[in-house]
């Protein structure tokens, strides 16, 4: 694990989070769950006050938040214009302001717990949240590439948790879950399965010993 994946993994656990199953790399880019960002925030206690809109047009939004996380105090920007770096496909709607929002709120909560800059949130652009990271490979360091690749076929859940059971330490859990063919193979599942995926993921990586504390 290198210094700043070293730097995550523990930030992370300090909010009973771990990086397995939370984070994933995009052309090297550390990428996490919006989700998992949520509950960072209310682990953490960070309290948002109201947002200020500097912009609002039909396509367009522009929404200013503040956090507060104890004595601390972080402001960001969240932009979402469409056809820019907010796109849409077919009928789908555009939820401008909502985006705007997730990403103003998600950069405070990555500021606040000093991730900024080291790790970005999945709604940060669309090559993120429906990233399949085929390449990531080439990407991985030479002592994780004997990490067993998640087969995908029926019973892939069945499959998977059988190979995060049979991991014996806290590293192999981790490479196993950051791995390119297992990040694939999540994406293709249903966001219940893969939350319950992650779930067990977390709960060995508990039992191997993982710090499990919540943060003060």
């Amino acid at each position: 694990m290198n210094t700043t994946d070293k730097k995550i993994a523990e930030v992370l656990a300090k909010f009973g989070e771990p990086m397995a199953g939370n984070v994933w790399r995009v052309q090297g880019t550390a990428v996490i769950y919006h989700k998992a960002l949520e509950r960072i925030a209310a682990q953490a206690k960070i309290q948002f006050e109201p947002p200020m809109i500097v912009r609002a047009e039909r396509d367009e939004a522009v929404i200013l938040v503040t956090g507060r996380m104890g004595e601390r105090l972080e402001w960001s920007i969240g932009e979402a214009l469409v056809g820019t770096n907010y796109r849409v496909s077919g009928k789908q709607a555009a939820y401008v302001y909502a985006m705007a929002e997730k990403r103003a709120k998600d950069r405070v909560i990555l500021k606040l717990i000093e991730l900024h800059g080291l790790v970005y949130s999945e709604e940060e652009a669309d090559e993120f949240r429906n990233s399949r990271p085929v390449h990531a490979e080439a990407q991985i360091e030479p002592e994780k590439t004997a990490v067993e690749i998640v087969a995908p076929d029926a019973n892939v859940e069945a499959d998977l948790k059988q190979k995060i059971s049979k991991a014996k330490t806290i590293n192999a859990v981790t490479d196993l879950m950051l791995h390119a063919e297992t990040q694939r193979v999540l994406n293709d599942l249903p966001e219940g399965i893969r939350d319950e995926i992650r779930d067990f993921a977390k709960a060995r990586l508990v039992e191997l010993g993982w710090p499990s504390k919540k943060a003060a």
